[in-house]
């Protein structure tokens, strides 16, 4: 892996369930990691979604996995959040930590940087 290059925390139901990573490589090509928290495990966790079992190791992806990108605001929303964050509207994961924290449903995403207290 080369460099971070964003971070989010990813809550299920209100408790850290993990952390999806972007990573930047020199070439300028992007990968992207999702870890499950080990406290969340240990406590008897559930999966935050079908396709990620719950596993010490992290998962690996070339792009953003299509879970994480459907949470993702689409249309003139979408188009109104990458302004408002100054943002490019294909950015999903800048986007997806801009307006994670506000999602409908169990799972929700803030960045790294922020205060995590839910």
């Amino acid at each position: 892996m080369s460099n971070i290059s964003r971070q989010g925390r990813v809550f299920a139901n209100g408790k850290l369930a993990g952390l999806l990573t972007e990573y930047k490589e020199k070439t300028g090509a992007q990968k992207y990691t999702f870890e499950y928290d080990g406290d969340y495990i240990i406590q008897g966790g559930m999966p935050i979604g079908y396709h990620f079992p719950l596993t010490n190791e992290p998962y690996l992806y070339d792009v953003l996995h299509p879970f994480f990108t459907n949470l993702v605001s689409e249309g003139w929303v979408r188009v109104f959040q990458a302004s408002k964050a100054r943002l490019d509207k294909r950015d999903d994961f800048g986007l997806l930590l801009a307006n994670g924290g506000d999602l409908i449903g169990a799972i929700s995403v803030q960045p790294e940087n922020k205060d995590m207290q839910q």
